[in-house]
């Protein structure tokens, strides 16, 4: 997921009606101004949102009738009710920011994705992708999203410097994690810095760790609402979990502050280790640009699953099916891709994936690493929450956070879940 501040749920009911009085919503649905081109997504962090509002200006210089207004929201607000709350607004989005998987079919099931296969085939975006990016993007033969990028959801960030002057190297076993974590925890550094106020932040690093101990297929099963969470191998993946906990592995406040504030335990030197994903690259080049830092992939597990899996998702943009002004969002979203734009978007440490990414500008050498770590990786782990039902998730990524802040024994959280799911 896309993130630079998020706020607490708690908080998201007061966002919800500020950004209803901002972008003019009510419940009658459509447009009330066929001059205006509104955009909507998260937050995407300073140095993309430059080039979101130079690409808008593009726009606007090419078509001076049009008027291109873009919406940034909260993250977790969009998440939750912000988009929707849009979506059903009478100032609707005519493109909006949406995650590949159930959310993207539900949109579509909605009604609020246009179908694009004319505009990628033959369009204004033919040619500017490789075709087989699609398949994840297509509902019932529709090509209903362009690609944006990759993300791999989370890795293991280490300070180098920390590491060094511990003699320590990053651990790539479970074993060797739980022997880091003891020592880093021994010289007074935390080991990990996590902040999970809003539970997604650990849920997807620990979601993770849970497929890799049972399995891609019954990982995904659980979470399809297909089988239960009630099992001896879901007790067994959240005992792992627990001994995180035991051995001090991540900061006491982890439940209690947002992910911001667990970044900044990282970035400021108080913690050796950061689990998120991809975009911290370009986090830490605006708020940390002396951090000393790289990754490796979550340690191999004990487990059923593939030891050498990736979490990631395929983000994109999806032209809302109820607009008046499928055609202009078409020929912005080829604006928004094209050679010029995408190198933008590169010095803002995104990697787009168009055909048109790999030339041009340097690539921060992080940010590649990761590009191949997706698209080399035997198995792909969806995270809950963009993969899969939210309510779901949510119940997964409450139960972790209660076995990791000491609430819960493993088996009583993973019972649970079912319970709450009904």
């Amino acid at each position: 997921m896309p993130v630079t501040r998020k706020k607490t749920l708690a908080a998201v009911a007061a966002l919800s009606a500020t950004a209803l009085i901002l972008t003019g919503c009510s419940a009658d649905g459509g447009s009330s101004d066929d001059n205006v081109l509104r955009i909507a997504m998260g937050s995407p962090g300073e140095a993309q949102i430059r080039v979101w509002d130079d690409v808008a200006a593009q726009y606007e210089a090419a078509n001076p009738d049009v008027t291109v207004e873009m919406n940034y929201q909260d993250d977790d607000l969009y998440q939750t009710i912000g988009l929707p709350n849009l979506l059903n607004g009478r100032n609707a989005p005519d493109i909006y920011f949406e995650w590949a998987g159930a959310r993207l079919e539900q949109r579509a099931a909605d009604g609020f994705a246009a179908d694009l296969t004319e505009a990628v085939t033959s369009g204004p975006i033919a040619g500017l992708f490789d075709d087989e990016v699609f398949t994840s993007l297509t509902v019932d033969g529709a090509v209903v999203m362009v690609p944006h990028s990759a993300d791999v959801t989370n890795v293991l960030w280490f300070n180098e410097d920390i590491f060094a002057d511990a003699g320590l190297t990053p651990p790539t076993t479970w074993d060797e994690l739980l022997a880091t974590c003891d020592a880093l925890d021994a010289e007074g550094i935390i080991p990990i810095a996590s902040g999970n106020k809003d539970l997604w932040a650990a849920g997807n690093w620990l979601a993770h760790l849970t497929s890799r101990v049972v399995g891609e297929e019954a990982y995904s099963a659980a979470l399809s609402g297909d089988a239960d969470f009630n099992t001896p191998e879901w007790i067994e993946a959240f005992g792992y979990v627990e001994e995180l906990a035991d051995h001090n592995c991540v900061n006491e406040s982890v439940n209690a502050v947002d992910d911001n504030e667990g970044a900044q335990l990282f970035f400021q030197g108080k913690a050796a280790m950061h689990a998120i994903g991809s975009w911290l690259v370009s986090w830490a080049i605006d708020e940390a640009p002396d951090l000393n830092f790289d990754y490796v992939n979550l340690p191999a597990m004990p487990g059923e699953g593939n030891q050498e899996s990736v979490i990631g998702v395929v983000t994109g943009y999806v032209v809302n099916a109820k607009s008046t002004k499928q055609d202009e969002a078409a020929e912005f979203l080829a604006l928004l891709n094209n050679d010029e734009n995408v190198q933008q978007f590169i010095g803002a440490e995104l990697t787009p994936m168009t055909l048109s990414a790999a030339s041009g500008e340097d690539i921060d050498s992080r940010t590649a690493s990761l590009t191949a770590l997706l698209e080399t990786a035997p198995a792909i782990v969806l995270p809950p929450d963009n993969g899969y039902d939210l309510e779901t998730a949510n119940a997964l990524y409450a139960a972790l956070a209660e076995v990791l802040g000491g609430q819960k024994s493993p088996a009583d959280a993973v019972a649970g879940i079912d319970q709450k799911l009904g």
